[in-house]
């Protein structure tokens, strides 16, 4: 079953630093905009790493309902709220 994609959001001091420390471990940029100071950054399947520059006050772990680890919908997909209730 598949619910959606987690992916971790991190925030950073300085997004070009941080973009070239993940490229060296193999990350490209996905999606984002780095003059607008977010990047999401992928490794083959990797969950995906966003970076953000002065936008989060710590670092979060995101859910994405209804994409799968390239960012594309996935549908049908079940609503979590459904299967937290179905599940207590």
């Amino acid at each position: 079953m598949s619910i959606g994609n987690f992916s971790v959001s991190l925030s950073v001091k300085d997004i070009k630093i941080s973009k070239e420390f993940y490229e060296k471990l193999g990350f490209k940029v996905f999606k984002g905009d780095i003059e607008h100071n977010w990047l999401i950054m992928q490794n083959e399947d990797c969950t995906n790493i966003g970076l953000f520059q002065g936008m989060l006050e710590k670092n979060i772990l995101a859910f994405n309902p209804g994409w799968n680890c390239k960012a594309e919908e996935v549908n049908p997909f079940p609503d979590i709220r459904t299967l937290q209730n179905e599940y207590p």
